[in-house]
């Protein structure tokens, strides 16, 4: 068997053993295996004696299905069966983004503005269903974990997002637009002092709500002053902790596997995160590539297996008698080996457009798995795969 890449190869265990890194974010657009991905490296992990938190942002459960857990929350809950002689552990929870959003609300104002503004129906929206506010929180929560300081390694399986790089610029955004301009005008009159200031302000002010009125409707513009009134007072954080985390993910602390199935579309998503990453200057360890089928069967190429299996039994000859003839049988291996060592050529091809243009970035292979990752062997497996076992 081979699983042939050029470049430079990721060294997946030398990585989980070095200490000074504490966060690794698994990135790459949806549906290539980042939860799975993350759970194997979190469970790897702790089976070589790390204290290990694994968060995953997917809403579809996978991470608890795999991890044998009925259910996961916001709060981190320990994951049974695993190897613990190492003296690690493993811990798993899935971000409910809005509790997280409650959480933060309730730790930076008193319990009435709290619940003012828990029954606002736009925090309710923002809270839940806001562009970037799942970011932004995942983010949130990931501070809220290095801060509790009982796991020596976090493990982020980043947003479902039509972009990967979505995650990158959601946080930056959400925080730019609670503490923006437009929100400061907003609230502006609250915050006014001295009578002629007022007058002023009002003229303006009156036009300002006026035109947002009639964009937005005027019982949604209410809300939203309503909520900004009592929210005022956190507004400054938004923006001050966005920078930290934007900040804290470029040290040597953090490391980004950008995670792809040697697909053109995943690859090319992929090869976007990458230079990303380079450009913001962000540690990245290298590309996983995830669910590939290797070449099994020595050197015989596709043609040349579908040319013997025709001489053995041409395609559609019908069959003489009810059981499968030794001939007939070889022919239908020979073109499924054939079909298999296209699809293996396949990935090769798309493989080897991504190592050229980053000829640099290490590349660990998992190898696909013959079902769906459902349960801690499997993720095993898939661990002991991306670490070249």
């Amino acid at each position: 068997m081979t699983t042939k890449t050029t470049g430079t190869v990721l060294d997946v265990d030398s990585l989980l053993a070095d200490r000074n890194v504490r966060t690794i974010l698994c990135c790459g657009s949806g549906g290539v295996g980042k939860t799975t991905t993350a759970a194997a490296i979190g469970l790897r992990a702790a089976e070589q004696g790390r204290t290990v938190v694994v968060i995953t942002i997917d809403p579809a459960r996978r991470l608890a299905q795999a991890l044998d857990l009925d259910r996961l929350g916001n709060t981190p809950l320990e994951v049974t069966g695993t190897d613990t002689s190492a003296g690690g552990r493993l811990d798993a929870m899935m971000l409910d983004m809005k509790r997280t959003f409650d959480d933060l609300v309730l730790s930076h104002t008193d319990t009435e503005r709290a619940e003012q503004i828990f029954s606002n129906p736009f925090y309710q929206s923002l809270s839940s269903s806001f562009a970037g506010t799942q970011e932004y929180m995942a983010m949130e929560k990931l501070g809220q974990l290095h801060q509790a300081a009982r796991w020596d390694l976090v493990v982020v399986d980043t947003p479902p997002s039509r972009s990967a790089l979505d995650f990158l610029d959601a946080p930056t955004r959400l925080g730019s637009f609670l503490d923006g301009r437009f929100i400061r005008l907003l609230t502006a009159p609250t915050r006014a002092g001295g009578r002629a200031y007022v007058r002023m302000l009002s003229a303006g002010m009156s036009m300002l709500t006026s035109t947002v009125s009639k964009l937005l409707g005027a019982a949604l513009l209410r809300d939203v002053q309503t909520f900004l009134a009592a929210f005022e007072s956190m507004f400054g954080g938004f923006r001050e902790r966005a920078e930290q985390t934007y900040s804290a993910l470029k040290d040597g602390q953090t490391s980004f596997l950008v995670v792809a199935t040697p697909e053109r579309d995943a690859l090319r998503e992929a090869s976007f995160f990458v230079d990303r990453l380079e450009t913001d200057q962000m540690p990245l360890s290298g590309l996983v590539l995830n669910r590939v089928h290797p070449h099994r069967g020595g050197s015989l190429g596709p043609e040349r297996a579908l040319e013997l299996a025709d001489e053995l039994w041409p395609e559609g000859r019908r069959r003489e008698g009810v059981e499968v003839a030794p001939r007939e049988m070889t022919a239908n291996l020979l073109r499924l080996h054939a079909a298999n060592r296209e699809r293996s050529l396949h990935e090769e091809r798309q493989t080897s457009r991504f190592t050229a243009e980053h000829p640099d970035v290490p590349v660990a292979v998992a190898v696909a798995q013959a079902g769906d990752v459902h349960d801690l062997d499997g993720l095993r497996s898939l661990g002991a795969s991306l670490a070249g076992g």
